[in-house]
């Protein structure tokens, strides 16, 4: 049977309907969006062919997530999980959710491994420099003051037992600002993994999980800055499919007085801002949680013990330090295969 123009026409529309629509399902779509959270901002990009995925409700369920981790984790919520543990004065055990153990765990896990220049428990010599929920103090803390603090710290006064958070203290305070960020990724990288996205990239205040590159098989590229406050600058493009960065540095966190200037990052083994010429610490690792612990600790260590650790233990890491002539960098093996070179 002979069909018509006009049904061949018909046909010829609706094959090329058809392949359209085919051709569309094979074109991921890209979903992006941002908020504040952590007293910072997050960021989330994704790729999914999957119709139901609703950019709305997606970004509705990482909200969900970033503010159980606030409720659980921040010290500037007086009503927190952990502001409750700072507050409750008994040295008796307290009952704590699972992800607050697992954090506080691992914290102490980093704390022992780098001889404690990862300390969750210097929160009242954050706190006493002014980087914590209290104001910026007027004079700087005498030695009389530093002493005082510093008995109410120490990572072995705090223990995690029974899923029950101890300390030996009464006057104890826990700050996890040095590893909660890499957990709020963590937690929401975890999220997007239940929903079946296999392609994402989730930042928190410049720390970041990524997962199956890019729909071109591309790896995601990020900036690692130049550590000047003047200026938002490249020092090094990093490429990968998969894993967490994060990076920990003195240059935007601090304040000057008297011409001396105070970093954010305490030194547990002298109370006090470090005061050493590495400026920021950059690592790569499995999980954000655990990047972010070891960027801080290493920040803390200075130059020669973070390259003396980083080799020890097979870190990839690249740190920057000054020099009289600018900056150097230090890039270990681990880290080498990150870098672009071409940039």
């Amino acid at each position: 049977m002979m069909l018509s123009k006009l049904s061949i026409a018909k046909v010829w529309l609706a094959l090329m309907g058809l392949a359209f629509l085919v051709s569309c399902s094979d074109s991921p779509e890209k979903i992006t969006f941002s908020d504040s959270t952590m007293g910072t901002t997050y960021s989330v990009t994704l790729y999914t062919k999957d119709p139901r995925h609703n950019k709305d409700e997606i970004k509705r369920k990482v909200d969900i997530v970033l503010e159980r981790v606030n409720a659980q984790m921040s010290t500037y919520d007086p009503e927190s999980e952990l502001s409750q543990f700072n507050q409750f004065e008994s040295t008796e055990p307290m009952v704590i959710s699972r992800d607050l153990e697992r954090v506080v765990t691992r914290a102490l896990e980093i704390a022992e491994q780098t001889d404690g220049a990862l300390d969750i428990t210097i929160g009242p010599l954050v706190n006493l420099w002014g980087f914590g929920p209290q104001a910026r103090p007027e004079n700087e803390p005498s030695e009389s003051e530093l002493e005082a603090v510093r008995k109410r710290t120490g990572y072995q006064k705090l223990r995690v037992q029974n899923h029950q958070l101890i300390k030996d203290e009464s006057g104890m305070y826990v700050d996890l600002s040095t590893i909660a960020k890499g957990y709020g990724v963590d937690r929401v990288g975890h999220l997007l993994d239940q929903l079946r996205i296999k392609q994402y990239l989730v930042e928190i205040g410049g720390e970041v999980v990524a997962k199956g590159g890019k729909p071109d098989e591309a790896s995601w590229r990020l900036a690692i800055e130049k550590p000047v406050s003047t200026e938002r600058a490249v020092q090094r493009v990093v490429e990968f499919k998969d894993g967490a960065l994060a990076t920990s540095g003195d240059y935007r966190n601090y304040y000057e007085e008297d011409g001396r200037r105070y970093s954010h990052i305490i030194d547990p083994a002298t109370g006090s801002p470090i005061q050493h010429n590495l400026v920021s610490v950059s690592v790569y690792a499995d999980d954000t949680m655990s990047a972010d612990a070891y960027a801080t600790a290493l920040l803390v260590m200075g130059t020669d013990k973070a390259k003396a650790f980083s080799e020890k233990h097979n870190l990839a890491v690249m740190l920057i330090y000054k020099t009289e002539d600018g900056f150097d960098e230090y890039i270990s093996d681990a880290f080498k295969p990150l870098l672009n070179e071409q940039e």
